[in-house]
């Protein structure tokens, strides 16, 4: 059959740009989804994020290993990281940075209560944490040659310790987190989602960003090979700084000033909210 003029010009709804007020929308959309799952499908999900970013930490100590005194070991084995963020987007898992955006905004809207979103973080933290600590274990044995090159990693982030350093990049990892889910659904194409995904690995992975659980499982894989010089008192302040630097740089630095773009949008859920009276921040969970 003919096509009609000009329908060849028209945008694919697959792969079309959607404007701010729409994203807005899904976002808030999926994070009423995400707020409200049963706790084993929450539980489920946090678990394979952490065992898919293992895949890019895999990835990322495979070079830096093969690549051992090379300049620029660094910025290859960061595009090798972002195997893992292409696992996340691909197979709809999360990891807990991922989590600020879209909850926060939900949250923000009135279609969740905070109380919620506590949960969401708490469950989804642990989950990425207890699944990367037994894969990264796994990668251990089963590669045995990567052991210098995971405790070489993971001290990386230790030696940062409680600087201003150590924070700036916590902070930039969150921003570049959120920035990436932001993009992710400002598109309705799979292919355009896999843009952010391969870019904040590689910002994460090639310029050592301190995101809380990539960064804990590259110290947790160092820490598995029994020769680390630094312990699981080390990783607990990292992991604490990078946590509150990732939520300074997700939530402050981009989630409010992505809210602070649709006011409009942002008082029309909030009214609907009002008007069914579904959904008050202050009521208890039954």
């Amino acid at each position: 059959m003919g096509t009609r003029p000009g329908e060849d010009d028209r945008p694919k709804e697959s792969s079309r740009p959607v404007a701010l007020e729409e994203t807005f929308t899904r976002v808030v959309d999926e994070g009423r989804r995400r707020l409200s799952r049963p706790w084993l499908p929450l539980v489920a999900t946090g678990l394979v994020g952490g065992v898919d970013i293992v895949t890019g930490v895999l990835a990322l100590l495979l070079v830096e290993d093969a690549m051992a005194g090379s300049p620029g070991k660094e910025l290859v084995a960061g595009l090798a990281f972002a195997v893992g963020f292409v696992a996340l987007t691909m197979a709809g898992s999360e990891l807990f940075t991922e989590d600020f955006l879209i909850p926060v905004m939900t949250v923000v809207a009135r279609q969740a209560t905070y109380r919620e979103l506590i949960r969401l973080w708490s469950v989804t933290l642990a989950a990425n944490l207890a699944a990367g600590w037994i894969l990264t274990y796994i990668v251990d044995i089963g590669f045995p040659r990567l052991p210098p090159t995971a405790v070489e990693a993971g001290a990386r982030y230790i030696d940062l310790g409680a600087t201003w350093r150590a924070l700036a990049l916590a902070i930039l990892a969150g921003v570049v987190m959120t920035l990436m889910t932001w993009m992710q659904h400002s598109s309705t194409s799979p292919g355009v989602k896999l843009v952010p995904a391969v870019t904040t690995g590689f910002l994460l992975g090639g310029g050592g960003l301190n995101h809380a659980v990539v960064s804990s499982l590259l110290i947790f894989a160092g820490l598995q090979t029994g020769h680390a010089p630094y312990g699981y008192a080390d990783w607990a302040g990292a992991a604490a700084l990078a946590a509150a630097g990732n939520m300074v740089g997700g939530i402050l630095l981009v989630t409010t000033l992505r809210l602070a773009q649709v006011p409009r949008k942002l008082a029309d859920r909030r009214a609907e909210s009002a008007a069914d009276h579904t959904v008050r921040p202050e009521e208890p969970d039954a």
